[in-house]
């Protein structure tokens, strides 16, 4: 693996704990998992987005921030690593989510934080239309998540396209998720880790993985 710092990014409900804890275990890397039930103020967004959104991502900031300060500063010996996020997320979340004068704070915090951690090494970013996520919402039954609206997900999806699309610092493998399923189906699964051990150009390379790719 070429790779030491792999990311696994998506929307809401596209698996990318799933995959991430897969390739962890398939690669022998160092997992880290965002620890989103621990934030108190996830629930209450869902309720009322408007008056827990500055706190919600603040929360959700600082522990991605310590999280990865921490995972940058362990063990050597795993030349590895495979998170189920990226550190650039506070940022379009916040930016979908906070006020004019909220923004303007958290930007400020965000970028001296950001600017400590190291980018990844390839960005792998799950997509999946808005019908196949609010599907895996549904099954897995997270009860503050069953009133996500289309509209929310599909601005989420559009900030991180936007953001990937223009970005230049890290190959990223955006892999059509939506109609296969990695977990069950071995051919698809073998595609991605194939693709994962190639080289790329710091640009944006697409892959529909219900089609043959190798």
């Amino acid at each position: 693996m070429q790779h030491n710092f792999i990311v696994i990014e998506g929307n809401i409900g596209v698996g990318k704990t799933t995959l991430a804890s897969m390739l962890a275990k398939d690669l022998d890397a160092r997992l880290v998992l965002e620890k989103f039930e621990e934030n108190p103020f996830l629930p209450k967004f869902y309720k009322d987005p408007k008056a827990n959104a500055f706190p919600l991502e603040l929360f959700f900031m600082a522990e991605r921030y310590h999280q990865l300060k921490k995972q940058k500063e362990q063990d050597l010996f795993m030349p590895v690593t495979i998170a189920d996020y990226f550190f650039m997320k506070s940022k379009l979340f916040a930016h979908n989510n906070l006020q004019k004068d909220e923004k303007q704070l958290f930007n400020s915090l965000f970028e001296i934080m950001f600017s400590s951690l190291p980018n990844p090494d390839l960005l792998v970013y799950l997509y999946a239309g808005v019908d196949r996520l609010q599907e895996n919402i549904r099954l897995r039954g997270r009860s503050f998540e069953l009133d996500i609206t289309n509209e929310y997900l599909e601005n989420i999806q559009e900030r991180y396209l936007d953001y990937l699309r223009k970005q230049k610092h890290f190959p990223v493998l955006l892999l059509d998720v939506s109609t296969v399923d990695f977990r069950t189906d071995k051919n698809v699964y073998r595609s991605i880790l194939r693709l994962l051990d190639g080289d790329y150009r710091k640009t944006t390379h697409q892959f529909n993985l219900a089609e043959p790719i190798f």
